[in-house]
């Protein structure tokens, strides 16, 4: 950095640099407030119950939620969004090929339901299929 004559920093270079500070720390703010984000929703009673029951039967050993976690099943993030109740329910009591069969009471597959439907209100993880190339990696669309 180029100093004047006199020894100091010009005071535009200043300026900027403290605007350029306040601006970083409004931004953290705002976001860690949840000011830019109108989908942050509270969980209620039956999701962080489900919560607990996600973390209780270690589903994210198999499962994902936004990308991470185990690789053995499916992405969840979005799956109570995606698929019928029912055919969920059908999918955690009595499980599939890979999948354990979940003998839970139902107001714990509606609470686990919960928590699920809870996660997809936060966002999309599934990459659409025309972006799945076929060696599994993702193609990732040019932009103009």
């Amino acid at each position: 950095m180029k100093e004047t004559a006199g020894g100091s920093v010009p005071k535009w270079r200043s300026r900027t640099l403290t605007l350029l500070v306040l601006a970083f720390v409004a931004n953290t703010v705002a976001i860690y407030a949840g000011l830019f984000d109108g989908r942050r929703i509270a969980p209620d009673d039956a999701a962080m119950r489900g919560r607990s029951l996600w973390q209780a039967h270690n589903c994210q050993a198999c499962h994902q939620l936004f990308g991470l976690g185990g690789y053995m099943g499916p992405d969840l993030t979005n799956v109570a969004q995606d698929r019928d109740p029912d055919r969920l329910r059908t999918f955690i009591r009595y499980g599939t090929g890979r999948m354990p069969a979940h003998p839970l009471e139902d107001a714990d597959i509606d609470a686990l339901l919960a928590f699920l439907g809870w996660v997809g209100l936060h966002g999309r993880s599934q990459v659409p299929a025309e972006h799945v190339h076929w060696t599994g990696t993702y193609i990732i669309p040019n932009r103009p």
